[in-house]
């Protein structure tokens, strides 16, 4: 079996990535390091590829960036903050969009692997092992963005189980006790955090104050203004049986408010709408809506800072960055 990069990085004491640093950029590579790394190659008679010999010089200043869905505002906004320090370090970004299918992220990745980025910015569709790992193997570094991160990787994301607790909290502290959440499919790891959040508010309202506190769950399939109104139209058609709504996104919940006042349904006095990531959409609609904010381009910019720090040699240390989620009030739960 051929010697791979993470065997010499095995035998160095190094991480792969050190490893294709010396192949590629043996220039920001402490000597000793370099010395080191040669030195097992040598010992384990490596032969770098093809592509690693037609790299030789750092010729590739490519990051690769896969998210959900690149028309959903919040990712756009990640991609802009990952896309400015991409930038001002000399290195250019190229998007993906998985919409939400493994198929696609995984086709993503093998191109990124063909086309020997330095590494790759990933917003995973689902746990567990994925084409990042053999990406890693070939000395290609990978942070994950929005989602935990494991040992053997950086990572950023938010915590959307207090998102949804703060989401619900307000609701309740309004007084409101039916409430609706409007995100999904199960399988997106965000949402289903944030209906955690959700039915943890509401299980613990129950305990402390007895109150009768009900969570209603209406799966969407995808998170757009039109998903959102389909929701919408299926609360407006059962009148009283929510007095609020915990939206998984801020486009979801635009298309729910459309729906519910469509149908004479006011908001906020008979029906309170929380949306999330506060993207500058909820504050332009005619009913503004309250949402549970995320530092989106802060996100997309601590992911990229990582991700060049894991490039730059053998004194990178893994990180998991956790943002905490802020609550912003609006018209869509309290009445101007």
């Amino acid at each position: 079996m051929p010697v791979t990069i993470a065997d010499v990085a095995r035998r160095a004491a190094v991480s792969p990535g050190t490893v294709s640093n010396v192949l590629n950029r043996p220039h920001i590579v402490r000597e000793a390091t370099r010395t080191r790394v040669e030195a097992a190659m040598a010992e384990l008679d490596f032969v770098p590829n093809r592509q690693a010999r037609a790299l030789a010089g750092g010729l590739n200043r490519s990051i690769g960036l896969v998210i959900h869905d690149a028309a959903n505002p919040f990712f756009a906004q990640v991609a802009d903050g990952a896309d400015d320090v991409a930038v001002a370090h000399g290195y250019g970004l190229v998007l993906t969009s998985s919409r939400a299918s493994l198929a696609r992220q995984e086709a993503s990745l093998r191109m990124f692997a063909e086309q020997r980025v330095s590494g790759v910015l990933l917003a995973p569709t689902v746990d567990g092992p994925t084409t990042a790992d053999r990406l890693r193997q070939a000395g290609i570094a990978v942070v994950i963005v929005d989602f935990p991160g494991g040992a053997s990787e950086c990572s950023v994301t938010v915590d959307d189980v207090t998102g949804g607790a703060v989401a619900a909290r307000h609701l309740l502290d309004l007084g409101r006790r039916r409430i609706a959440f409007v995100g999904g499919p199960h399988r997106v790891r965000q949402h289903a955090d944030r209906l955690t959040g959700v039915r943890r508010a509401a299980r613990d309202a129950r305990r402390t104050s007895g109150a009768g506190v009900s969570v209603r769950v209406l799966e969407v399939e995808e998170h757009t203004v039109e998903h959102g109104r389909r929701a919408g139209a299926r609360l407006a058609a059962t009148p009283g049986d929510v007095d609020a709504v915990v939206c998984g996104n801020d486009l979801l919940a635009v298309g729910v408010i459309s729906e519910l006042t469509g149908a004479g349904v006011r908001v906020p006095e008979d029906v309170a709408v929380v949306g999330y990531d506060d993207v500058d959409l909820a504050a332009l609609v005619a009913v503004p809506v309250t949402s549970v904010r995320q530092p989106m381009a802060e996100i997309g910019r601590a992911a990229m800072r990582l991700l060049l720090s894991e490039l730059s040699g053998d004194e990178h240390v893994h990180e998991h960055l956790r943002f905490e989620p802020e609550l912003v009030v609006r018209a869509s739960t309290t009445a101007g």
